[in-house]
This record gives C-alpha cells, structure tokens and sequence, in this order.
C-alpha cells in the first residue's frame, strides 16, 4: 500500500495538471469565441458571392470550357488536402480528419486514379500522413489556430496551380466543420474542378424563392459586365480562395471546442482523482493512527 508520502506528492502532480488543463480550457473558450465572429462575418460575403456566381453561371450557359470547372475524362493523380491542426490536446480532432482523408483517398484509387497524394495543412496531419507511409507533396503549418486570408490564398494558389498544368486532375478538402461547441462533422468536398452544381446554384424552387425573399434579393435580370462568362472565370479563383479559407476557420473553430472540451473532461477526472487521493490518504494517515493506539496499548499490557 502505498505510504501518506506517497499519495501527497501524488496529489500534488495532478493538482498542477489539474490547473494546467483549466487554463487552457479557458483560452480555447477565448479563442473559440473569437473564431465563431469570423465565421459569421464571413458568411454574407461567401453567400453574395455565390449568387452573383449563380446568376453569371446562368447567363453564360455554358461552363464547361472554365478551366477550373473542366472534367477530365483521364484519371492520372488526384489531391486530397487534409486540414488539421499544428497542436494536439484536442481528443479526437485530428485523427478523424485523417481517417477521412484516408478514406477518401481510399475512394478515389477504386474510381481509377493512378496516384493519390495528400497536401497536408496543420502539423498533425502530416506527420501522421507520412507515419503511415502516405505521400505528402506539400505540407502548410503554423496558421492552424488563427488563419488569414493570406494563408488560404497561398494553399489556393498551390493547388490551382497544380490543377491547371495538369499534374492533378481533381482536388478533395477534408477538414473539419464547426457545428457547435460540442458537435464537430468531419466534412469531405470535392475542390477540383468546382462542381457545376455548386456554382450554378442549383437547389429546390421552393428553397430559392425562401432564400431570395429572406434575404429581400431581387429576382430582376442584371446586366453585367464584363461578359457573364468573363466574370464567372474571374471569380472561379476568388471562390477557391474564399472555399478554403472558411475551410480553415471551420476547422479552427472546430479545434478550439474540441480542445476545451478534451480540457474540461481531463480537468473533471482530475478532480476525481484528487478525490480518491484524498481518501486513500486519509485512509492511510487512520490505518496509521490505529497501528500507533496498538501499539502503545500492547506495551502498556506488557508492562503491568
């Protein structure tokens, strides 16, 4: 059993983990606040965004011939980019972007693709990509918790490139979405080529009409210029960019409540912990109180 020594230095170790993990819950609850403003705010932009897109995509007609929207019959190499995070601490966040990114990876070899690579963004996941013998052909990190705008650009810009010279022919963003604090989807979408589906808008009659009346947009014809065609292929890198930076505040969002929440379980099983400690010490310091009463009273016996 071990001695009252023993336990109390032991619940002194916990008792400063204890407040280790406490703190950092509260500074993911402080970062998780500040990263649910931004994706508020860039929510209207990314939806005004797309129906401007929508309405050039209808006008134009034919979208085909966009590079960036171009299917290609070939299935040489394809992408999967992997958004994790550069810290751990934050439970099971960054094992199930990789598991998916995994998956998904799994999906498009038995569509026919030669080759499969990932381009990693957050240390995690790309350590544990090249752990495991995955080929990694480009790795961003050290913008997982606070990212900028500037940063998806340059992944955009990575990709894209890539993309348009040919040495990928479809692009997939796995990262993690932010559903609320204690609710976290891992999300797969394909980035390359954009789906024509998504840049045309298309949805329910009856969806739209709500979306459109909610927002108080009209349902008048706009004239544009330049050519609705010209406009639409201008905006197509915008919309990467702008698609995998919410990717990136998703997923900080999502790393903020998950470590608070991997936080506030271990500091709650710290407090249990110290508890038994406690018990078993007091439970020590009477065993050892009782044995001292025998004691002193058998030596009292031998002496009458």
């Amino acid at each position: 059993m071990p001695s009252q020594q023993d336990i109390k230095q032991r619940i002194v170790s916990v008792t400063g983990t204890s407040k280790i993990t406490r703190a950092m819950e509260l500074v993911a609850s402080a970062k998780l606040r500040r990263a649910q403003l931004r994706i508020e705010a860039l929510r209207p932009y990314a939806k005004g965004m797309s129906e401007l897109m929508a309405g050039a995509a209808r006008r134009a007609g034919n979208v085909s011939g966009l590079p960036l929207m171009a299917e290609r019959e070939e299935r040489g190499r394809a992408a999967v980019i992997a958004v994790t995070g550069d810290r751990g601490l934050a439970g099971a966040f960054n094992v199930n972007v990789v598991r998916l990114a995994l998956a998904a990876a799994d999906e498009l070899a038995a569509e026919g693709f030669e080759d499969v690579v990932f381009t990693a963004v957050g240390k995690k996941g790309g350590g544990t990509l090249r752990f495991r013998g995955r080929e990694v052909d480009h790795h961003f990190q050290g913008f997982s918790s606070d990212p900028s705008y500037a940063d998806a650009h340059v992944i955009a810009d990575f990709v894209s490139t890539r993309f348009l010279d040919g040495e990928t022919d479809r692009v997939v963003l796995v990262y993690n979405e932010f559903k609320s604090v204690v609710e976290q989807r891992v999300v797969s979408q394909q980035l390359l080529p954009v789906p024509r589906d998504l840049v045309m808008g298309d949805e329910e009659p009856a969806e739209a009409d709500a979306e459109t009346e909610g927002s108080g947009l009209s349902q008048a014809i706009a004239d544009f210029e330049p050519e609705p065609a010209v406009l639409l292929e201008r905006l197509l890198p915008t919309f990467i960019d702008t698609t995998i930076y919410r990717a990136l505040l998703e997923s900080a969002a999502a790393e903020h409540a998950a470590r608070r929440t991997a936080m506030s379980n271990a500091s709650d099983n710290a407090e249990q912990l110290i508890a038994d400690l406690t018990l078993a010490m007091n439970r020590a310091r009477q065993a050892a109180i009782t044995q001292e009463i025998l004691e002193v009273v058998a030596g009292a016996d031998a002496l009458t």
